[in-house]
């Protein structure tokens, strides 16, 4: 079992409109019936207006697979458009559950 992070620290003020994305790529995976994301935001750190979308999954091809489903819907696409507009910098965490 995995979970896999997208940490993206938003420009100033846009953690807002970046959580509306993720939540149609959530809803996404729940019409595919996969698990919805976790989105969480900070509450103070460095820096501010991050967020984090966390997936869980078996196998790591379940997340890719998920992933390019939902971006062969066209709606989705749409919705996600300009999303590049609102952050600074991103990565991605991959990590084993362990226990």
């Amino acid at each position: 079992m995995f979970v896999i992070r997208e940490v993206l620290h938003c420009r100033p003020g846009k953690v807002r409109q970046m959580i509306e994305k993720f939540r149609v790529l959530s809803d996404g995976l729940e019409g595919i019936g996969q698990p919805p994301l976790r989105l969480l935001t900070d509450v103070a750190g460095d820096p501010f207006w991050t967020l984090v979308a966390e997936a869980t999954v078996e196998r790591i091809e379940d997340f890719f697979a998920a992933e390019q489903k939902l971006m062969a819907n066209e709606e989705i696409r749409n919705r996600m458009a300009g999303y590049h507009d609102l952050v600074e910098s991103g990565r991605r965490e991959i990590l084993r559950i362990e226990g």
